[in-house]
């Protein structure tokens, strides 16, 4: 675990400036990345989006701003510069497909479909990471959940390069995840199931990306559940994560089906419900979920909000 983690040398800055051919919100399109206001790997500042990523080529920072005429200026630093800014179009949702979408088969997705025209898929392109991410999400609050990542990946990854607002963090490789000690996993807040499920996959990891990098998006699922601990939640906010998947769905999260259930008739759902409320959008039902979220509409609480135990100390 670091003490101290001074600046590193950002060396030369690598500029682009991308072109949506569609209307783009960078903010709603990009900031679902982000892991909590303190997340050390995304940031938002000044109007500028903030990346820290390990990329195939190296840590990098990544800067985000888009100008008046709907164009995003990227900017990157460290050793992945070249490759985080050629990412930039995929994140922004350049490869996103919404063609075969119909928002008229409901008046809420229609009137959020008109409400937000540039909200699009993005794709982050970094499979482990992503895993990483949703492993740590399984089975707890987002409070948890946000909280763990952020000290994991301050203590355990590596800080990146460049004028970023506050000192940011690139998750750490593979080989890092697998080398975290035990004691830490449980300061961090984890449970050991989860904490036995990213070292579990880390131990494949390298195989792991590749195989889902070269199937068939079909066969993805098959090959992310394979792994002990990872069923069809995880690998679905995997996809949607990592590969900006339309149809993804997360059967099995705790609010989902409730929120999607008002939405659509009023009165919450369990997840067979929600698949049959979404099946007329079949191949773009992530997409429907995000203009759900997009159009502020949620069930009433019904209850306090759960504070959960922290057993760190014991």
């Amino acid at each position: 675990m670091r003490q101290r983690d001074p600046r590193p040398d950002p060396g030369p800055r690598l500029e682009s400036v991308y072109h949506p051919t569609r209307p783009l919100d960078l903010y709603a399109t990009v900031a679902v990345f982000q892991r909590g206001p303190g997340d050390p790997a995304q940031a938002w500042s000044a109007g500028v989006i903030w990346r820290a990523v390990r990329t195939p080529e190296g840590i990098a920072s990544l800067a985000l701003r888009q100008v008046a005429d709907g164009s995003v200026r990227a900017a990157a630093w460290g050793p992945g510069r070249q490759w985080a800014v050629a990412q930039v179009p995929a994140l922004c949702g350049a490869d996103d497909d919404d063609s075969d979408f119909d928002p008229s088969l409901h008046p809420l997705i229609a009137d959020s479909h008109h409400r937000h025209p540039g909200l699009r898929l993005g794709r982050g392109d970094l499979i482990f990471d992503a895993l990483v991410q949703s492993i740590t999400e399984q089975k707890v609050t987002v409070l948890q959940a946000f909280s763990a990542w952020r000290r994991l990946v301050t203590w355990f990854g590596e800080r990146v390069p460049g004028p970023t607002p506050q000192p940011m963090f690139a998750p750490p490789s593979i080989d890092g995840w697998r080398a975290i000690p035990s004691w830490a996993w449980h300061r961090a807040g984890l449970e050991p199931p989860q904490s036995r499920t990213i070292v579990g996959a880390a131990r494949r990891g390298d195989s792991l990306v590749r195989a889902v990098e070269a199937c068939a998006p079909d066969r993805r699922d098959a090959i992310l559940t394979s792994l002990p601990g990872i069923g069809p939640w995880t690998a679905a906010e995997t996809r949607i994560r990592a590969l900006g998947d339309p149809d993804a769905v997360s059967v099995g999260d705790f609010h989902l089906a409730h929120h999607v259930g008002y939405a659509l008739t009023g009165t919450r759902v369990e997840d067979d419900g929600m698949l049959e409320l979404l099946a007329p959008w079949s191949g773009q039902r992530q997409r429907v979920i995000r203009y759900i979220f997009a159009s502020g509409v949620k069930e009433p609480r019904r209850a306090p909000r759960l504070h959960p135990e922290d057993h760190r100390a014991r």
